[in-house]
């Protein structure tokens, strides 16, 4: 497993995506169920762990559970692991991640990772696209078919909205990426379902239970899983705030929830410090 920084000029780059169609030949095309979908590995950050979609034993249930119960309920045999802790960087993903998911040997990693590394100033969207390349090429090298998750689109969002020509030249990336490596896409950016503020925990960077139930039947539609519930099912009316309203809100939100955030930015914490993954074999999923 090669996880170091690719050399200027995207050199580790090109040499990984020669090997890669040298033995996997042609392109081919990704439409059409994932046959032989016996196991599953998921690898991220908090939004692949599940929050804010809390579980009765006090962890998370999340999109990535709730599209391993419905393919479980149509795959004999299938087996399941979580290895996504909150807060990680993009490079922990790759290094802590990636090699345990490999070693698996699973039929399918869904890969969602450097959303936490897009909100810090200063971070480069093209230098993270080329590290997720490598953790990509070394998926598929291991033998897994590989799901690639876009960024959301923030523009809903104060403060996040700022962040949205980044988080759109990333997805250009990670869509060049998919190509490459004949990767199904679940493109988080096109669903507007999720513009809706009740697809969204009250910090406004993780889903609510909703909002993972509808990430998890667009992954099963994307994975050729079809389902009797529509992903895009309009909401119920919403009745709109005032302005006034809205601003206390924001400002409630700010001190909750930005503020802490900074803070643990400048102390070098994370939330997933000491943390182990929620479900690291791959095992049965119970009902």
């Amino acid at each position: 497993m090669v996880t170091a920084m690719p050399t200027p000029g995207g050199v580790g780059r090109t040499w990984r995506c020669m090997l890669f169609c040298a033995v996997m030949g042609v392109p081919r095309g990704v439409e059409g169920r994932m046959e032989g979908l016996d196991s599953f590995v998921a690898v991220g950050d908090s939004f692949t762990e599940g929050m804010d979609d809390p579980a009765p034993n006090g962890t998370y249930v999340g999109w990535a559970d709730r599209l391993a119960a419905m393919i479980s309920a149509k795959q004999r045999g299938f087996r399941y692991a979580n290895l996504a802790i909150r807060g990680k960087m993009l490079q922990e993903i790759v290094d802590e991640q990636v090699p345990l998911a490999a070693a698996l040997k699973p039929k399918l990693v869904t890969f969602c990772g450097g959303g936490n590394d897009i909100l810090v100033p200063g971070s480069d969207a093209d230098a993270l696209a080329e590290v997720y390349e490598i953790a990509v090429a070394d998926l598929r090298a291991a033998g897994a078919e590989v799901v690639i998750f876009t960024g959301f689109d923030p523009k809903h969002t104060p403060f996040l909205r700022s962040l949205r020509g980044k988080i759109a030249v990333y997805n250009s990336h990670l869509w060049s990426v998919a190509e490459r490596y004949h990767c199904r896409v679940v493109d988080l950016w096109s669903m507007n379902v999720l513009h809706d503020r009740r697809a969204w925990s009250a910090d406004r960077l993780h889903l609510s239970p909703e909002g993972h139930r509808r990430v998890a039947l667009r992954a099963a539609e994307v994975l050729g899983f079809g389902s009797d519930e529509a992903w895009n099912k309009p909401w119920p009316p919403l009745v709109d705030e005032d302005w006034m309203t809205q601003r206390r809100h924001d400002l409630k939100w700010a001190r909750e929830h930005v503020v802490p955030w900074i803070g643990r930015q400048l102390r070098g914490e994370s939330m997933g410090d000491g943390l182990a993954p929620k479900r690291p074999e791959l095992l049965p999923v119970c009902d």
